[in-house]
């Protein structure tokens, strides 16, 4: 589906609101001290709002911060309508996103392996 100008718009104005008040307004001490939205995709009718939130920590830490979020919604949402002029305020879906996590899984798999680097003196000229 090709996205037009203002919703990418308005993902990019209730990303960077909602990363605002997950900073600043949720003061939950059952919270991950990192969490950050790393992508938001709006329904064309504001009906719905998917958030993609990347949470740094145990699975403990992982699930604890995604029941505040799921429980804080309707107040982040309420926060969200007066911060942003929008007709429809939507509902908020908040997905946890790994793919930070899987990133450095690998990058820390590579750094493991023993890979020996061929200096440029081996290989022949032409």
């Amino acid at each position: 589906m090709k996205k037009n100008n203002r919703m990418i718009r308005i993902n990019d104005e209730i990303k960077k609101e909602v990363s605002e008040i997950l900073r600043s307004e949720i003061k939950d001490p059952r919270s991950a001290a990192l969490m950050s939205v790393l992508k938001v995709e709006t329904t064309q009718d504001l009906k719905y709002c998917k958030i993609h939130v990347s949470i740094l920590g145990d699975e403990e830490a992982v699930k604890s911060s995604m029941e505040v979020l799921k429980g804080a919604k309707g107040y982040i949402r309420s926060l969200l309508a007066h911060r942003i002029n929008l007709r429809n305020t939507p509902e908020l879906i908040f997905i946890h996103d790994d793919a930070l996590e899987y990133g450095i899984h690998i990058g820390k798999i590579l750094d493991s392996l023993d890979i020996k680097e061929e200096s440029d003196e081996d290989e022949p000229s032409i």
